[in-house]
């Protein structure tokens, strides 16, 4: 998804101040729609972000993420229902200094060196901090004075999340943000994160990494087909998809393979040489159903499953 960067000068806007009385929502949805041609992108889309939430964005390719950050940000019209940040439109709210944006490509100017693009994106903020604290925060003091045409990705990415976090935001909205960082930079970049939410700030954040989603959210949103598929904490989201993991080792031979697959509630199967690895949405039976096959499984666990796995149980069975 690709932006030009946007200047204003309007009037410093304190947190919970402006037109929105305070405790509203920091983004409001009301069933909003967004088309292209013949495609729905966005569906009837109604949700409320509040102050100091982390929120995880989800959803397979061409499930409306990056239509739904477009309409958030003003980038494009809905068709239909209303958007509004702080109980104004998109557009007021970033004039007056209330939003930060970190996008996968675009808004980085060459031919300037690092310091010199975040000195110049400090001045245009209505409410801007320190350079050098901006440098710092976003782990890019050392490379201030490199050019930016010179940058690696993940160099990149650190410069964008500098320019999104250049002044004080009550609302910080990052797609891909650790797309192309190190291991180190994206646990910098994520306790860095966790501040600004712990200061009452809200952060949005579309990711494929959903290993971060687990981590680091405090809400998860799934989209599918341009609707809201679930919205909950990780650990509702894990509790709704309905499956439970389970594994054993078994001497490979003592049951029939077929015999496996057949066991009661599997949702999943696979087998790599004597470890087996089903999913069932009653493990308990299932267990019991092993026993029953004169199977004596050895190391057997039983877990949840991890965001990931019922990320792709709840898309799938929505796709189904």
């Amino acid at each position: 998804m690709k932006t030009t960067t946007a200047t204003h000068s309007s009037a410093a806007t304190e947190p919970g101040s402006g037109n929105a009385p305070a405790g509203a929502a920091v983004v409001s949805f009301r069933d909003v729609t967004k088309n292209y041609g013949p495609v729905r992108a966005v569906d009837g889309l109604t949700l409320d972000l509040h102050p100091g939430e982390t929120v995880a964005l989800l959803g397979p390719n061409g499930a409306g993420k990056s239509s739904t950050l477009d309409l958030m940000l003003g980038l494009r019209p809905a068709d239909s229902g209303s958007v509004q940040l702080f109980g104004t439109t998109p557009r007021e709210a970033i004039a007056a200094g209330r939003v930060g944006v970190m996008l996968q490509t675009g808004g980085l100017m060459e031919d300037v060196t690092v310091r010199e693009l975040v000195t110049l994106t400090c001045a245009l903020h209505p409410r801007p901090y320190p350079v050098d604290q901006v440098l710092g925060l976003a782990g890019v003091s050392d490379i201030a004075g490199r050019m930016v045409n010179k940058l690696s990705g993940g160099q990149e990415q650190r410069v964008r999340f500098a320019l999104a976090t250049a002044g004080h935001n009550d609302l910080i909205v990052l797609d891909e943000p650790t797309t192309g960082m190190d291991v180190t930079a994206r646990q910098a970049f994520w306790a860095t994160m966790r501040e600004q939410a712990a200061q009452g700030r809200t952060v949005l954040f579309a990711t494929h990494y959903l290993e971060e989603a687990d981590a680091i959210a405090d809400r998860v949103l799934v989209l599918s087909k341009g609707r809201l598929l679930a919205d909950g904490t990780a650990a509702e989201i894990k509790a709704r998809a309905g499956a439970r993991r389970i594994a054993f080792d078994l001497t490979e031979g003592a049951v029939d393979e077929q015999a496996l697959r057949e066991l009661p509630h599997l949702t999943g199967f696979e087998r790599h040489g004597e470890t087996v690895r089903l999913q069932s949405s009653d493990a308990d039976a299932t267990v019991h159903a092993v026993y029953a096959l004169g199977a004596y499984p050895r190391n057997l666990e039983v877990a949840g499953l991890g965001l990931e796995q019922a990320f792709i149980a709840l898309t799938e069975a929505e796709e189904a």
